[in-house]
């Protein structure tokens, strides 16, 4: 077994985080307090922070109560789900699945779509 070394340079940026942008100037651990960390956004807890952003979104931005506020990942999957949402409609469509997630596409636009 080789032991990890530690790197011989640290990133420019001290606040350097392995998403796409970098923690905020004010960033600190103590900020995940309260954080579910490990859950599923399908658990209790999951549900709850996802309907305290929409109803926070919803009065931020004066979005009318008739009108449906989406929180999906900020990836290719999102962007997917996000056009299916939004283009597919009361015209034909011919929808092929490979794999896993284009099937669930599938079930999603027959199902609910």
């Amino acid at each position: 077994m080789t032991k990890t070394e530690k790197p011989a340079t640290r990133p420019v940026n001290p606040r350097f985080s392995s998403g796409p942008c970098a923690k905020i100037p004010t960033f600190s651990l103590d900020k995940l307090a309260d954080a579910p960390l490990g859950r599923s956004h399908r658990a209790a807890v999951g549900k709850a922070k996802l309907k305290a952003a929409i109803d926070g979104t919803r009065e931020i931005l004066g979005v009318p109560d008739d009108y449906r506020i989406g929180i999906v990942p900020a990836s290719d999957t999102g962007a997917v789900e996000m056009a299916m949402w939004s283009l597919l409609g009361a015209r034909p469509v011919t929808m092929v699945a490979w794999e896993s997630f284009g099937a669930g596409w599938v079930t999603d636009a027959v199902k609910q779509l």
